[in-house]
This record gives structure tokens, C-alpha cells and sequence, in this order.
């Protein structure tokens, strides 16, 4: 979760500090190194995972989200989509990261969002409409374009990543 909030506030430009970085936290070099192929992974997936965020919490889009926030969202979503950890294990440790280190409401906002992605991926369902591509694949943000996501009214909610802005 912290490489991909580095990524998403110092940029992409920063890998090999980031990676660096890495060195003076707990676990050996060999966890180090998965977390971060890991993290990678998601950084990578953080288009799809912003979109669907994005579409089931329309009054709080990812790109109005806590950096904090947005990194937990998109690990958990990487987790449960490829497969590298149960659903309920990717939530439950989504949720006590966003009460460590989120605000106020965010572990009740990622325990929303996240139930409803998951139950896409247990379905078996598109996580994303066909005729819509994720707009953030490669950018630093989620906001839709013209060309890829219908206009849409964005309300922002009295209380940020409350969990009452969670569709469905």
C-alpha cells in the first residue's frame, strides 16, 4: 500500500527511490521485493480499479479521493481480480489499513466499495462495461474523459470517503 501511494503522489519517475526506500522497512529483501512486484501489478490495474470505484461511488470519484484511500482501493481490487488473495482476505486487510492509516470514514467507505467490486468478481461479471475503456490506464487519475465514460453529476458527500456515497 505505501509504494502505491508513493507512485500515485511522487510519480512513476520515482521507482527506483521508492524501491530504495523499501530498505528501511521491516522483512527481508526477498518480501521487499514481492511487495513492491505486487504493487506494481496494481499500479498497473489502477485503471480498471478507478473506474469501477469511480462508478460504484459516483459521489465520491477516485479522483477526489485521499491518496491513502486510493492505494488501499487499488491493491484490494488487484488482489481480488487476479486472484492473489481470497475476497474476504483482500477486504478484511483493506479495511484494517484504511483504519490505520485512512481517515475518519475510510474503512467504512472501503468495506462498501469493496464488497460491491467483489461481488462483480465473484459473479463473474464485467468489472467494466465493454464499451467503456479505464481512463487512468497509464495516467495518475480516474477522472472520465469525453471519450470514454457518459457525463456525469458529481455530488460531493457532507462527510470525504463516507460510506454513504457508495452505490447499491
Amino acid at each position: 500500500m505505501q509504494v502505491l501511494y508513493q507512485l500515485d503522489v511522487r510519480g512513476e519517475g520515482d521507482r527506483e527511490d521508492i524501491l530504495a526506500g523499501m530498505k528501511e522497512a521491516p522483512g527481508t529483501a526477498q518480501e521487499h521485493q514481492e511487495g513492491y512486484e505486487l504493487a506494481l501489478a496494481a499500479w498497473e490495474a489502477r485503471g480498471k480499479a478507478d473506474t469501477l470505484a469511480t462508478e460504484l461511488a459516483p459521489d465520491w470519484p477516485t479522483h477526489r479521493q485521499p491518496p491513502v484511500d486510493r492505494a488501499i482501493l487499488r491493491l484490494a481490487f488487484h488482489e481480488m481480480a487476479s486472484g492473489y488473495a481470497p475476497v474476504k482476505v483482500a477486504i478484511n486487510e483493506a479495511v484494517e489499513l484504511a483504519k490505520r492509516f485512512g481517515a475518519e470514514q475510510s474503512a467504512a467507505f472501503a468495506n462498501g466499495v469493496l464488497d460491491k467490486m467483489a461481488r462483480r468478481i465473484e459473479a463473474g461479471e464485467p468489472i467494466l462495461p465493454a464499451d467503456v475503456s479505464p481512463a487512468a490506464e497509464g495516467t495518475d487519475s480516474a477522472a472520465p474523459s469525453a471519450a470514454t465514460a457518459e457525463p456525469m453529476l458529481v455530488q460531493v458527500p457532507a462527510h470525504p470517503a463516507g460510506a454513504e456515497g457508495v452505490k447499491g
